[in-house]
């Protein structure tokens, strides 16, 4: 799969050992940055990211911030990315087969390496349930239109 992943900087460390257990895994793996601790804005790198996903560069993402939270705002401004926050295997799984989430973030400092990997193979072995939840998310594409 080719996944694009991205993180401010106090997801930097995280990001890296993400993209290293993604490309073990098999997966073609670009990184969007940042590159280094160094501060910086996550809206830019939110929005390089969710620009790729959208145009369909990628067929997912993975965005990491310091606890999952930043990266989803800015994220979800971009017609038709669903950005979900995954704390756990669960809220994971969900993401994927409730919310056919396209970009999933990730608390880079709310997490250890295991736990991380976890969450990202958990949201990337689930798939959709579509159904009902693809109605609904039928409403929030309507939402999307409508502003």
């Amino acid at each position: 799969m080719k996944i694009v992943i991205g993180s401010d900087h106090a997801g930097f460390e995280a990001k890296e050992k993400i993209k290293k257990f993604l490309q073990e895994s098999g997966h073609e793996v670009s990184d969007f940055g940042c590159y280094s601790a160094e501060p910086v804005d996550f809206t830019d790198v939110a929005m390089l990211v969710a620009e790729a996903v959208k145009n369909r560069e990628f067929e997912r993402a993975v965005l990491i911030d310091g606890f999952g939270g930043a990266m989803p705002l800015a994220a979800n401004k971009v017609h038709g990315i669903r950005a979900v926050c995954a704390y756990d295997i669960i809220s994971a799984r969900f993401a994927s087969a409730h919310e056919d989430c396209n970009v999933l973030c990730v608390g880079g400092k709310t997490h250890g390496e295991l736990a991380l990997r976890e969450i990202v193979k958990t949201w990337l072995d689930t798939p959709f349930e579509g159904g009902k939840y693809q109605k609904r998310l039928d409403k929030i594409t309507a939402i999307e239109n409508k502003y």
